[in-house]
């Protein structure tokens, strides 16, 4: 049996998807492999695996004990990800990004969420050999389509009207995520609904907390911010919209838009590069704002082509499916444990 030691505190920042993802392993693991890994979780000690998903401080100090076996980090974000998420002094920001890379420098491997960061990485010094492509995928059993006929009632259930066109957007209130087109749009379009399920994850230190707070506490009259939604809920929410709209500026593999797809969401996503090696062929990609409105208006006038990107949502469903990445995790750490026990 394989002794894999998980080490994580994305769990106690609710709402960020570094949390949805170390919380989706963990599932698959324990369903998928309950007799052949013993997974252990946040206690130092012995192992064949130890799998850092956050970088805290106690954390890189384990990378040192002799038993700790092959050392695997999790890369969610990079310094230049940082950027537009939280507000740090310049010496302070200048600090955190050395120790993110020291940190990334102490794995015998990592793990990265979209191939494009692969040359990113390996800007920063670090050997290309040592990096794994593996993506995000999201359980079927949490997100998972209602029938249509449904999503009249789930709107009134939380307060909007059954009858408008619904747009929701998701993850947390800081401008690197495009909350701030996101109020523009609906102000420009009060015809439609719009839904953005999140909050300020990491309280005043988020970037444009200022602005964003008096908007969020007095929000267009067909704009809603219902905050951090319990992740059980979080199904009702995508299957009570029409469309999902993510105009993130800088991303990696964003667990919102998989969720979406799940949930058989037509999905517009603003046209970043990052996404053209993972999504390209299940979104509607628009360049920017303006780009956005006409994209979502022509949609709800096109039944026909709000249905097309649908089935797109199922088929990124089915190529990002639990099993199939169960597979991989589970050949990823036998190599690794291999590597592990030749040095």
């Amino acid at each position: 049996m394989l002794t894999i030691r998980m080490y994580s505190s994305a769990s106690k920042v609710a709402g960020q998807g570094v949390g949805s993802a170390y919380a989706e392993l963990i599932s698959l693991l324990e369903k998928h492999y309950p007799a052949k890994v013993n997974l252990i979780v946040n206690r130092f000690g012995g192992a064949d695996i130890s799998h850092y998903h956050t970088i805290d401080p106690q954390f890189y100090l384990s990378t040192f004990l002799p038993s700790s076996g092959r050392k695997i980090g999790y890369v969610h974000f990079l310094p230049e990800t940082m950027k537009g998420s939280l507000q740090l002094p310049p010496l302070i920001s200048k600090l955190f990004n050395k120790y993110l890379i020291s940190f990334y420098k102490r794995m015998d491997a990592l793990v990265v969420v979209n191939p494009s960061f692969i040359p990113k990485l390996e800007a920063y010094g670090i050997p290309g050999s040592k990096i794994t492509y593996i993506p995000n995928f999201v359980s079927k059993k949490e997100f998972y389509s209602l029938p249509l006929e449904q999503k009249p009632a789930l709107k009134q259930k939380y307060g909007l009207d059954p009858q408008k066109f619904t747009i929701i957007g998701v993850g947390q209130v800081q401008e690197r995520k495009g909350v701030f087109d996101f109020i523009e749009l609906a102000k420009a379009m009060p015809e439609f609904q719009f839904v953005w399920v999140g909050g300020f994850s990491f309280g005043k230190m988020t970037d444009g907390y200022s602005k964003l707070k008096k908007i969020v506490d007095d929000p267009p009259q067909n704009l809603s911010f219902p905050g951090i939604v319990p992740r059980q809920k979080m199904n009702e929410y995508y299957n009570l919209a029409d469309l999902f709209l993510l105009p993130s500026y800088n991303e990696l593999f964003p667990m919102s838009v998989l969720e979406a797809f799940s949930c058989g969401l037509p999905v517009v996503l603003r046209d970043l590069d990052l996404y053209h090696s993972i999504l390209t062929g299940y979104y509607q990609p628009a360049k920017d704002r303006e780009q956005m409105q006409v994209i979502l208006k022509d949609l709800q006038e096109n039944p026909p082509a709000l249905e097309k990107l649908r089935a797109k949502a199922n088929e990124a469903a089915q190529y990002y499916n639990e099993d199939h990445l169960a597979e991989v995790w589970k050949e990823y750490y036998q190599e690794q444990s291999r590597l592990g026990k030749n040095e």
